[in-house]
């Protein structure tokens, strides 16, 4: 599944963002009804939009100039292939939809405003017109997500702190994925920042959320202070998870005379 079902939609189409929170001008363009009038090329182009872009720079950098590329990616950019297209701070997307269609721009506005406060309705929304196998992905996802928050509560508790967390995280994916996040991402061929469990199927979350359960509940009653001892007993009780699903892969094809 690798989808992101809380994605915002305007007129029927899903409006991209990236990992920054940066806009698909593209999608907004899709949205509009437009074809090849108007193009996220045609609105970069203008004097206007030129001056916006640099008012956005100076708030996003707190530069007055000389910035550098990673400072105009900030404000807006483009890439290509598959999931590409034109991307732009969420204020340049804004004028944009404003320079396609008023009307769209409020559509636009109402519904980011509801993206950015984590408005459940508007997930919800999104899953209605959603397949019943990305509903069941939506709700494992969210789940783990609850009891990921738990986890993470119980290391802070018991003083893990800075790399302790993500130390602890890889001790589960070492276990259950068989290697660390960022190993797991590069053997998948998925760019480094991606945040892995939104490429989790669906089985894996389950299995990493089954993992971290047992972590915490082993930290709360053994009670390991530090790092090291935390990061310790989360490997332990992940390790009995993965020894779980190769026993019963092995009952399996026992069973099926493999």
């Amino acid at each position: 599944m690798t989808e992101n079902t809380t994605a915002m939609v305007i007129r029927g189409r899903k409006i991209a963002t990236d990992i920054n929170g940066l806009v698909s001008l593209t999608d907004i363009h899709s949205a509009s009804g437009f074809s090849k009038n108007r193009t996220p090329g045609d609105w970069l182009g203008l004097q206007t939009t030129t001056q916006r872009i640099l008012r956005v720079l100076k708030l996003n950098t707190g530069k007055s100039g000389n910035w550098t590329k990673t400072d105009y990616r900030t404000a807006t950019y483009a890439k290509r292939g598959a999931g590409g297209g034109t991307f732009a701070d969420p204020r340049l997307a804004l004028d944009y939809a404003e320079y396609l269609n008023p009307a769209l721009a409020i559509e636009v506005k109402e519904v980011f405003l509801r993206y950015k406060s984590a408005d459940p309705t508007l997930a919800d929304e999104v899953l209605q017109r959603a397949t019943d196998e990305q509903n069941e992905w939506a709700a494992t996802r969210a789940l783990g997500r609850v009891k990921r928050n738990e986890f993470t509560e119980a290391l802070k508790q018991h003083n893990v702190s800075g790399f302790g967390y993500g130390n602890c995280t890889n001790a589960v994916y070492k276990e259950v994925l068989g290697g660390t996040s960022k190993a797991v991402l590069k053997a998948r061929d998925l760019p480094e920042k991606t945040n892995l469990r939104d490429k989790m199927s669906k089985d894996e979350l389950v299995y990493v959320m089954m993992a971290e359960t047992l972590a915490r509940q082993r930290i709360e009653d053994e009670k390991p202070t530090g790092n090291t001892p935390c990061e310790r007993a989360t490997q332990r009780s992940a390790s009995f998870v993965r020894q779980a699903i190769d026993l019963d892969r092995k009952d399996r094809q026992k069973s099926l005379g493999m």
